[in-house]
């Protein structure tokens, strides 16, 4: 049986590198009208993109500056690279509207002022020098949130998939589509956006989320199944918001948990983001919800956030983000230590065993 799991984690992972590997293109691809149609088609082949011929051509367009832009980019002495991946062909307007549809700071400002919370974690003393709670087993599998805003219940679900492992020793992949379907009592708008601290608050008041192989995710707002809402796995005992543009104390909280936190994720710099410390433009128009599963120090002594994103595995570092930590502005490289939160959980106790781990 072990020797199984081996070989099925091992061919899991060969997959895996396949999927991730990047669409590379070298200075001859940009070389002329033709070439770069050339690698636009080749693009669409990798991606597996339908366009009909019409489209094809503003597609192309579209397509063109962002090689342009990501070849101009990776020229410059950044700490940071870009890669040509499945957004080649959008706009950063569309890919804003799309990918960053959780609209955290509109939902805020409908809700007004965050409430305060206790912070239970304000009196933890030294502090490692880093934290990665992949390697503590805390953290599930890089999901992909497809063409729906929901981010914010990715964000969310990180944050109690973490603290559930931490109480009960059980890595189990929670649901975020309970979350898009169910949520709807406060401000939370499937598809459309919302806020992981309501969505904290609501698996609360439910006594729990079930698991995502209960409820799988289909990247579309739907009909709250209530058989699968009553069946819930995970429970958490409430939450608390992480004081306010203060990098500190999200590093306090990081310390001891995965915690949900928004970002500025517009701009092309982060759509096409690749490896390395990012510290590009952004601002704190909070758009998208993720979550931080740890922290650390480049070798260049360059602090950083270890941030788990919901695009899928080919993004980024195999779906993270390395972002820079201890910024000038107090509230944090895009707007990261503005609206962070966690859950609380006081004992192992949950509804039922959870039956459904996740084995990678």
């Amino acid at each position: 049986m072990e020797i199984g799991r081996v070989i099925l984690v091992a061919f899991t992972l060969v997959l895996v590198s396949g999927v991730v590997k990047s669409f590379e293109f070298t200075e001859k691809d940009l070389a002329s009208e033709e070439s770069l149609w050339d690698l636009y088609e080749r693009w669409r082949s990798h991606h597996t993109v339908s366009r009909d011929l019409t489209e094809k051509q503003k597609r192309f367009n579209v397509f063109k500056e962002n090689v342009k832009h990501i070849h101009k980019v990776n020229r410059m002495d950044k700490p940071y690279k870009l890669k040509l991946n499945k957004f080649g062909d959008m706009t950063s307007h569309e890919f804003r509207d799309t990918y960053g549809g959780s609209k955290v700071k509109h939902y805020r400002m409908l809700r007004g002022s965050r409430e305060a919370t206790g912070f239970m974690h304000e009196r933890t003393g030294a502090l490692p020098p880093s934290v990665d709670w992949r390697k503590k087993g805390a953290v599930t599998g890089v999901k992909d949130q497809g063409k729906c805003g929901s981010c914010w219940a990715f964000s969310t679900v990180v944050g109690v998939e973490g603290i559930n492992q931490l109480k009960t020793n059980q890595l189990v992949s929670l649901s975020e589509q309970e979350l898009v379907d169910c949520d709807r009592t406060s401000d939370n708008q499937g598809c459309n956006g919302g806020l992981m601290e309501n969505a904290l608050e609501f698996i609360k008041q439910n006594g729990g989320i079930t698991a995502e192989g209960m409820y799988p995710y289909r990247a579309r707002d739907g009909t709250c199944d209530a058989s699968k809402m009553n069946s819930p796995v995970v429970k958490i005992d409430g939450h608390e918001n992480v004081p306010v543009n203060d990098e500190n104390a999200l590093m306090k909280a990081v310390a001891n948990q995965p915690v949900s936190v928004a970002i500025d994720a517009g701009g092309s710099n982060m759509q096409f983001y690749s490896e390395g410390v990012y510290n590009g433009d952004c601002g704190t128009e909070l758009d998208h919800g993720v979550a931080i599963v740890g922290y650390g120090s480049a070798l260049d002594g360059t602090k950083y956030w270890i941030v788990k994103n919901s695009w899928g595995p080919e993004w980024g570092e195999q779906g993270y983000i390395r972002m820079q930590r201890g910024v000038d502005a107090e509230e944090g490289l895009c707007g990261i230590a503005m609206e962070a939160s966690y859950p609380i959980k006081l004992t192992s106790d949950n509804p039922k065993a959870a039956p459904l781990k996740d084995e990678l």
